[in-house]
């Protein structure tokens, strides 16, 4: 009897020193495996010795080894929770100078706003100021003084946010040029980015998306200039081996008006799946302004003419990265971002 009496309280003092050493909650979980383990705790050990012990001699036995047992649960979970606000506490505020450095996440621009800047500044250097109006725009500046009829189909209400029946959510930012022209004289040129808004979703349209135009008014200003303008900027955009051609277009607030493809710049004109195998793309449209939007703004369409333009940032970015779905631009998965870093 006195021989388990005298081990029952070296576990117990083993037990203190070893609990006294712990500093962490993975050795404290160790510590709880040696000593109360179900196979091979030591504490189960003791219970199993118990049977050697004559009977009259087992209740007071068995009585210190589950006291024992009491003890050693209470101080583990006792540790456990000190360790666990320490943790808590290091979490919080305090510096614990034994763990690794974690380098910190570097952000970078958004794809759209990498292109969105490149567009500018392409423009900017060749003379052109950045002009904007707001995005809740009225019925007249968004279309009719740029020559859209009430019966025009860009009217309807599924292509257009209706705030009420005079206010929507420009279409386009050539909002912004009858503001310009209506509070300036001639000669001026400028360019428009922005957010506009259409109904429409799909991998390759957006309720939300943003654009670029671009007006030049003057003297004598003629094809032959948008021609120049647009090859340049073409070029600066997608490298000097770029090619352009222009296509006849329809447009209400220009005329002529065209369609420009540029040269694929996926297979340099040679014909592949994103070319559609044709050797181009569709780029922007553009073309002189219309005497009407002229006279609509209190110029004299017979001593000034001018040009615009306009391109879908995102179609830029799409065709300049090789993405194929205008989604990807909106979700935020950083997967996808980082790429851009």
């Amino acid at each position: 009897m006195s021989d388990l009496k005298a081990r029952i309280q070296g576990v117990r003092d083993t037990f203190n020193e070893a609990l006294g050493h712990v500093e962490g909650l993975n050795a404290l979980e160790e510590l709880k495996n040696r000593y109360l383990g179900r196979k091979r705790g030591i504490v189960k050990e003791l219970l199993t010795d118990l049977r050697s012990v004559p009977k009259e001699l087992r209740p007071e036995l068995g009585q210190a080894v589950n006291r024992l047992k009491q003890a050693v649960e209470t101080a583990l979970a006792e540790k456990f929770e000190a360790l666990k606000s320490g943790e808590a506490n290091s979490r919080e505020g305090g510096i614990d100078l034994t763990l690794p450095g974690i380098a910190p996440e570097l952000g970078a621009l958004h794809p759209l706003n990498v292109v969105n800047r490149d567009l500018i500044r392409i423009f900017e250097r060749m003379g052109y100021e950045v002009a904007g109006a707001s995005e809740i725009e009225t019925d007249f500046y968004n279309f009719e003084a740029l020559g859209i009829s009430k019966d025009h189909p860009a009217r309807d209400m599924q292509d257009t946010f209706y705030i009420s029946d005079d206010v929507v959510l420009r279409t386009h930012t050539s909002n912004v040029q009858i503001h310009l022209m209506e509070n300036r004289k001639p000669p001026f040129k400028a360019i428009m980015p922005g957010r506009v808004y259409r109904k429409d979703a799909d991998i390759t349209h957006s309720p939300m998306f943003h654009q670029v135009e671009g007006l030049v008014v003057g003297e004598h200003v003629t094809f032959t200039d948008l021609k120049g303008t647009l090859e340049h900027f073409l070029k600066k955009l997608f490298g000097t081996q770029t090619k352009m051609r222009l296509r006849p277009s329809f447009f209400p607030f220009t005329e002529p008006s065209a369609e420009v493809d540029v040269s694929c710049i996926m297979c340099g004109g040679k014909g592949c799946r994103v070319c559609k195998n044709s050797g181009w793309l569709e780029i922007l449209g553009a073309g002189m302004v219309d005497p009407v939007v002229f006279g609509n703004v209190g110029y004299d369409p017979e001593t000034v003419s001018g040009f615009a333009f306009g391109l879908g940032v995102e179609r830029v970015a799409m065709l300049k990265y090789g993405i194929s779905d205008i989604r990807m631009f909106f979700d935020n998965d950083l997967r996808f971002l980082s790429q851009f870093n």
